[in-house]
């Protein structure tokens, strides 16, 4: 039987910020689930203030113990639950982990330096030492660099294989050299593992540790190799580029389903679509826009960033909305410019947008279930899940080929009475190509038997895990 032990700093449904949670709350029991007999899936995350009551009634305590880190030694108490047939473990230090936030305290650093620590330490008190631990993101890092160094020597960690997977690039764990040591618990001896341009770079020391480096979709595995969309690791890549895999996330198909979804107003289905109406009348509703069953609704959901595309957006969404007769939703926090552009643009248009600067996963749900037409015209996309989320409740995607949203959307075009790919791309990172993708996804949305086959044709698209679980068992196997 195979042990995978997952790591990472945040898991659906117990504590989560984006797209990493929800890998976490999903994957590991997509593996379970397409090998139930042969894979012995695990996952260790913190344990956060925010998770509710509920999950820790259902826990059980597994062991207390002491973990040395440089000078300190700090309390942690592993505690445990199994859901859907894989056990979480959680590690628990107050001090470290009940925050108002998961991520953005001064002391990151040496937060997850304790994580990783704990993570590994733990092994012997639960009596389990996978054959892969698979750690995600530089929160996490460490807990790879450790394995393969201050853990070596141990014959009960040195057959250990170690996958890290990179998610989001942008944020690769740097610190000052001065706190090497002191926070981290590493010697001159693996100094030149974790420095990289003058630095502590982690997620640097990640990569060359790891047996292998796997990225959320292929077309992102071989963007990061090159400045462009690397943040300046492509040199580390590049070197290690024989060690570089990618998979394309899925979504967790019993959340994301409009035929049971809860929190939506109506129940709908690829085969029963009739019903999607009826959401786009509820939000318009919810929200107080003019209630209209034809007027085409188009939706923003995402942080406001400008890597995002908002950026591109922003040059062309009052042409579009002050030319053309559509609705404008959009939901999500950000920048403080283009905050405050959406606020500027409902200000200006009351009776088509509506700028929702805000999350609300619930909220999300019933927008992708309202809305005709998704955009996501991401600058840079590793693997994006709301492209998926969108086709799954019958939206048509407006996006960029780039990364997973290459991977996920391909151009739409009729062969005869055949449809032929599942939303709008465009190549360019330009307002112009954005425009025109709109103008086209708009000129469709009247053609009514084209766009019920279309959105039939998207509703179908399977991004659930199945197929990615088998790939990612393929490259568990390709280590043992």
């Amino acid at each position: 039987m195979k042990k995978i032990l997952f790591v990472g700093s945040e898991a659906m449904p117990f504590a989560a910020t984006g797209g990493l949670g929800d890998v976490l709350g999903s994957l590991p029991a997509a593996i379970k689930s397409a090998d139930p007999e042969g894979t012995d899936v695990r996952v260790v995350m913190p344990l956060y203030g925010q998770v509710k009551d509920e999950f820790r009634q259902m826990m059980k305590e597994e062991y207390v113990f002491t973990v040395r880190l440089s000078w300190r030694e700090q309390y942690c108490r592993v505690m445990s639950l199994e859901r859907e047939g894989v056990i979480y473990y959680f590690i628990d230090n107050e001090f470290y982990f009940k925050r108002p936030t998961l991520y953005g305290n001064f002391d990151d650093g040496e937060r997850f330096a304790f994580f990783s620590m704990a993570a590994l330490s733990m092994l012997p008190c639960i009596g389990f030492f996978p054959d892969i631990l698979h750690a995600h993101d530089w929160q996490s890092a460490l807990s790879v660099i450790y394995l393969k160094t201050l853990f070596s020597t141990d014959p009960r960690y040195s057959s250990m294989r170690a996958i890290f997977t990179i998610h989001n690039i942008e944020y690769q764990g740097k610190y000052d050299f001065a706190i090497l040591g002191d926070v981290f618990a590493l010697t001159d001896w693996q100094h030149s593992i974790v420095e990289y341009d003058g630095c502590i770079n982690l997620m640097k020391g990640a990569i060359v540790c790891a047996d292998i480096v796997s990225t959320v979709s292929p077309r992102y595995a071989e963007e990061i190799k090159s400045p462009e969309y690397s943040h300046g690791l492509d040199p580390i890549l590049r070197e290690n580029s024989y060690k570089l895999r990618g998979i394309l996330n899925g979504i967790d198909y019993t959340y994301y389903d409009p035929e049971t979804d809860p929190v939506i107003s109506e129940n709908y289905s690829a085969d029963k679509p009739l019903n999607k109406v009826q959401n786009k009348l509820a939000i318009q509703r919810e929200l107080a826009l003019p209630e209209r069953e034809n007027v085409p609704m188009i939706a923003i959901i995402s942080r406001l960033a400008a890597h995002k595309g908002i950026d591109i957006i922003s040059e062309i969404i009052y042409k579009v909305v002050s030319e053309g007769d559509v609705q404008l939703i959009i939901l999500g926090k950000g920048e403080g410019e283009y905050e405050a552009f959406f606020r500027g643009l409902e200000n200006a248009f009351p009776n088509s947008v509506r700028a929702m600067i805000m999350y609300d996963r619930d909220l999300s749900k019933r927008i992708y279930a309202a809305c005709d037409i998704f955009l996501m015209p991401s600058k840079s996309e590793p693997c994006g899940l709301s492209q998926m989320i969108a086709s799954r409740y019958g939206a048509i995607p407006v996006t960029r080929e780039t990364g997973g949203l290459y991977d996920s959307i391909k151009g739409y075009w009729l062969d005869g009475e055949t449809v032929k790919g599942n939303g709008f791309t465009f190549a360019g990172y330009n307002s112009g190509e954005l425009l025109d993708r709109i103008y086209a996804s708009l000129t469709l949305y009247h053609e009514r038997d084209k766009r019920d086959a279309l959105i039939k044709k998207i509703m179908n698209t399977d991004f659930s895990w199945k197929v990615s679980a088998e790939k990612y068992l393929d490259m568990y196997s390709s280590l043992l």
